[in-house]
C-alpha cells in the first residue's frame, strides 16, 4: 500500500495462471459472506454491525505522509469499512501492537476509542490492518501464529476494532496465517470483518500463497480488495496480458479470482484515490465504475467481457481516505454512490 510498493511485470507470472471453468452460477445470497450477520455475538463484538451487500472500504492514515491528516471521525461518510493503516510489529515474531501518533492531534487513546465506537454506531467496520509498504509482521511458525491471533484479539479488545486487513506486502506463509485467523474466528465469531489487500503478483493463480490463503479461509472472509495499481502489466482470465491504469486490467484480473474459488461477494477493486496516492495504476473514478458494471451487469466493458456476470461483487477499496480529502472527495463522491446503485 502506498506509492513505492514493489511493480510485478507480467513475465513473473507467464504460464503460471491457472485458468478454470465457472464456478457454478453466480446467484444473489441472502446474506454476504463475513458480514456480522451470522452466529451469536460474542463479548469482543457484542452488536456487530453488516457490511452492505455493496461496500466501500477505504484505508484511513495513523501518519502525516502530506496528504491530509484526518481524525478518524472525520472520514467521509460514504465508507462503510475503514482500515486503521497500520498496526505496528513488536520484537516478538507474529505480534502486533497499535501506536495512536501524536501527530493527529488526539487528547488520548479514549478520544481516538471513542470515535470508533461513533462510526460503528453510524453503521461502519472499523479494522486494524497489517502491513503496508514498509510494515511487515512474519507470521511462518505455530509460535508466530499464536503471537498474531492473540494480539490480534487483544487490539479488538482494547480499541473496539471489527477485525483485521491483511496487507502484507513482503511475502506471507498461508499455513500459519490461516491458523492464525482461524483461531481470531473462532474467538471472535462470524462478526468478524476480515480483508486482504493483496498485489496483482499475489492473485495470478491459486498456487499462491495469498490465494491459497484466501481460500482457506473463505468460509469467513469479508472481501478481498487486490490492489489494482503500482504493478506491471498483467494476465487476466483469459491468458491475454493487460495494462495497468485500464477497465480491463480491472476487469479481466478481477474474473481470475472470480473464476477460480472466490464468492463475487468476496472481491473488491483497489485503486488509488488520486494520482498522488500511488507510484502508477491511478484511473479515474468513472472507469472504477464502468469496471464494476462490466462485472456485475455486462455492460460498459472495454475489450475484455467477462463470459458472466457476478451481480455479489462486493465493491471498491482505495488507498486512502486521506488522499481522497485531499482530491476533494472526487473518489468517494462518484464510486460510493455508484456502489450503492449495485444493489
Amino acid at each position: 500500500m502506498g506509492a513505492l510498493t514493489a511493480t510485478a511485470v507480467a513475465a513473473g507470472a507467464a504460464g503460471a495462471l491457472l485458468l478454470t471453468g465457472p464456478f457454478g452460477t453466480a446467484t444473489a445470497s441472502e446474506t454476504p459472506v463475513g458480514n456480522g450477520t451470522e452466529g451469536a455475538p460474542t463479548a469482543l463484538d457484542p452488536a456487530p454491525n453488516a457490511v452492505p451487500q455493496h461496500a466501500l472500504t477505504g484505508y484511513w492514515h495513523n501518519f502525516d505522509n502530506g496528504s491530509v491528516i484526518q481524525r478518524l471521525g472525520d472520514v467521509q461518510d460514504a465508507y462503510d469499512i475503514i482500515a486503521v493503516s497500520f498496526a505496528d510489529a513488536t520484537a516478538t515474531p507474529g505480534e502486533i501492537e497499535f501506536n495512536l501518533d501524536p501527530v493527529l492531534g488526539y487528547s488520548s487513546e479514549q478520544e481516538f476509542k471513542d470515535e470508533v465506537a461513533a462510526k460503528q454506531a453510524a453503521g461502519k467496520s472499523v479494522i486494524i490492518s497489517v502491513g503496508g509498504e514498509v510494515g511487515n509482521v512474519t507470521v511462518n511458525d505455530p509460535a508466530s501464529a499464536t503471537a498474531f491471533a492473540e494480539s490480534t484479539l487483544a487490539l479488538m479488545d482494547e480499541y473496539g476494532f471489527d477485525g483485521v486487513d491483511i496487507d502484507l506486502e513482503h511475502g506471507i506463509n498461508a499455513q500459519y496465517l490461516t491458523e492464525a485467523m482461524d483461531a481470531i474466528h473462532a474467538e471472535v465469531g462470524d462478526g468478524l470483518v476480515y480483508t486482504m489487500a493483496p498485489q496483482t503478483i499475489d492473485m495470478q493463480n491459486t498456487g499462491t500463497e495469498y490465494f491459497q490463503l484466501a481460500l482457506n479461509t473463505q468460509e469467513y472472509l469479508t472481501v478481498v480488495n487486490m490492489q489494482y495499481y503500482n504493478s506491471g502489466s498483467m494476465l487476466g482470465c483469459d491468458g491475454q496480458v493487460y495494462s495497468s491504469g485500464t477497465v480491463d486490467f480491472l476487469t479481466a484480473l478481477a474474473c481470475i479470482q472470480l473464476e477460480n474459488g472466490l464468492d463475487a461477494s468476496q472481491v473488491g477493486i483497489g485503486v488509488p484515490a488520486s494520482p498522488d496516492a500511488a507510484g502508477s495504476g491511478y484511473v479515474d473514478p468513472g472507469v472504477v465504475t464502468d469496471a464494476l458494471d462490466c462485472l456485475t451487469q455486462g455492460t460498459n466493458c472495454g475489450s475484455f467481457t467477462p463470459d458472466r456476470t457476478y451481480p455479489e461483487l462486493r465493491g471498491a477499496m482505495t488507498w486512502s481516505t486521506n488522499w481522497d480529502e485531499h482530491a476533494g472527495n472526487s473518489w468517494s463522491d462518484v464510486v460510493g454512490p455508484h456502489v450503492r446503485g449495485l444493489s
